[in-house]
Parts: C-alpha cells; structure tokens; sequence
C-alpha cells in the first residue's frame, strides 16, 4: 500500500493485456480499502435491436470517422488547433451525478459525490478559467473538487491541470505509464508534430490497471488502454439513471492523431500497446460513452436527444479508430 498523505492505494499485480484485481484508491484517511469486483474484462452486452439506436450508433461512428481524417495535430489561430477546443460552453447535466463541464471540442466531466466532486480532465491551459466558471455555476466552490483524473499526457488535455491542481487543492491521479511525462512536462513517445510541451504537475500519483478509485459513494475503476500515450487511461464507473444501472466509459484516445508508429524509440511498445487496447475496448461494457473530444460521441446531440444510451458506440469507436490505425501503420511501412 502506497500512502499519500489522505490518499491511499491498496495494490495489486497487473498483467499486461489483463485487466488485474485492483485495489481500492480512498481519498480519505480510512484503512482497509479493498477490492469489491470481478477482475475479469467486462463483456459487451448483445447489441440492441432499436432501429433508432442504430441509426444514432452510425451517425456517431461517422462523426468519429470525420474526427479521423482530421489533420494529426491541429493549434488556435496561431498554432492551427481547432477553435472549438478553446470554446467555453454552459455546463450540462448527463445522467447520475454526471455534469459536462468543458469546453466545445474538449471533454471535462464533473462527478458530485457525497463528500466533494471529482473532475476528469482538466484540457487546455486556456481553459480553466472557463471550466472553473462552469464549477462556479453548479453551485460548488474550487475546493469542492477532491480528486482529478487524467486520461493521458498530452497538452490539450492536461495544459490546464497543474493549475487546476493549485486552485482545487485536488489530488491527481493518472496512469503510471503517464506519470513521468506529467511530472516533467514533456508529452510520451514521437509524434510528426514535434514536442508539444506543458506546464509540469508537480503532484500526481499513479494508477495501476483495474484499481478503483473512491470518493464518497462514488468508485471509478481504471482501465489501461496504452497506445495513444503509454499510461492513456478509461475510467469506468456504474451510475443509477432512472432506476436502471448504467456502466459509463470515461474513454481514453483511441486515435493515431500523428503519432510515430515505426521507429518511435520513446515508445518502442506502441503498436502492441494499439493493439491490445482495441481488442480490450471492443469487449468492455460500455452503456454510455463518454470521450475526451466530446464530437467522437456526438456526446451534446446525444444528450439532447435523449440518446446517451447506446450498448454499441465504444466496441464501434475501436473498430473505426482499429482501421485507421492500421491503415497509417501500412503507410509508415512502405
């Protein structure tokens, strides 16, 4: 067991491609965390035969297939990153104690518990302010927030987070495969658009595969998914919407976007790390979907149409993001 302060990880083996019996991640003082669940990979459940499910499945695999062919690493006006990255938008409640609380292009999702709220992502340096204001406006103060999840180390998803850190007072947990890039501010492995630097988080503790996270009445469970980032995590967790249990996917990257697949010498493991995880994506359960770029999921135009439910969206998001990935592979061998 690892003891941070409050924070506590009871640990447990991992085995690569496995999901491992995880421990239990407390943020408060509390002895005697321990494992509650089944350490097998969960299974996807039989596809639903809702023609309208069916035609909000394709519509977010097309609108995922679009976010594919986009260029690997886009910049502001300056820098040539999309706009809508650094675009506030209002809050807006999901399902459970769910709230999205980002920008436009990049996904912050803000979980209330019953001891404090837990803040996944904190996107872009930019964008604090704005998802600060957003925290604001649920009625909640900064130091509210307990607990910050990453999803991987790459700067529009954590250019915000030491920030965010200092202003919540919030501990920061993310994959291990990660933590060395946080602490130093210098993204993992080669990408065809350089270095791309952040500022460097100077307190983040590190999560092992199939550990559960807790605050309050909420867990989240990690799950590794390497490959974009060696320590790219999805986080899951169970959520109660309207009285039926729904499993939500916090889900990491999936997407190449410009990174060296052959010769990456910072990360000689990437295409058997790409590998893995889709096979592990396409079998988790997932009811409702989640990702970092909120336009992968259609998340808003599912939300309002009553549509977060789709058993089907993550198992095809992998298969999408599977052949592209194998396709800029073949391009890099030639």
């Amino acid at each position: 067991m690892l003891v941070t302060g409050a924070l506590e990880l009871d640990r447990a083996p991992a085995h690569a491609g496995v999901q491992s019996r995880g421990g239990e991640v407390r943020s408060s003082g509390r002895l005697g965390a321990r494992d509650h669940a089944d350490a097998s990979p969960d299974r996807h459940p039989a596809p639903a035969k809702s023609t309208s499910a069916a035609r909000t499945v394709r519509a977010a695999v097309a609108l995922l297939a679009a976010a594919l062919a986009l260029p690997a690493a886009p910049a502001t006006a300056a820098s040539g990153d999309p706009p809508e990255w650094t675009q506030p938008r209002p809050t807006l409640h999901l399902l459970g104690p769910i709230t999205y609380v980002g920008t436009r292009g990049l996904g912050a999702y803000l979980i209330r518990t019953s001891e404090g709220a837990i803040l996944v992502d904190a996107t872009m340096a930019e964008n604090v302010s704005a998802i600060e204001r957003n925290i604001r406006s649920l009625k909640l103060k900064l130091s509210d927030v307990k607990l910050i999840l990453v999803s991987h180390a790459h700067f529009d998803h954590v250019g915000g987070l030491e920030r965010m850190r200092c202003d919540t007072g919030a501990r920061v947990l993310a994959g291990s495969g990660d933590v060395a890039a946080l602490r130093s501010g210098t993204p993992p492995g080669e990408t065809s658009y350089g270095v791309r630097r952040f500022p460097a988080v100077a307190r983040v503790s590190p999560v092992a595969d199939g550990e559960r996270v807790k605050l309050g009445d909420v867990t989240l469970r990690a799950v590794a998914t390497p490959g974009h980032t060696p320590g790219c995590t999805s986080w899951v967790m169970r959520v109660v919407d309207h009285g039926r249990p729904r499993e939500v996917v916090f889900a990491g990257s999936m997407t190449v976007a410009g990174n060296r697949l052959v010769g990456n010498r910072r990360y000689p493991a990437i295409v058997r790390d790409f590998r893995s995880s889709f096979d592990r994506i396409e079998r988790l359960r997932a009811d409702v979907v989640l990702p970092m770029h909120p336009d992968a999921a259609d998340v808003f135009g599912r939300a309002r149409s009553g549509a977060l439910v789709a058993p089907r969206l993550l198992g095809d998001m992998a298969r999408a993001a599977r052949v592209d990935f194998e396709r800029t592979l073949r391009q890099e061998t030639r």
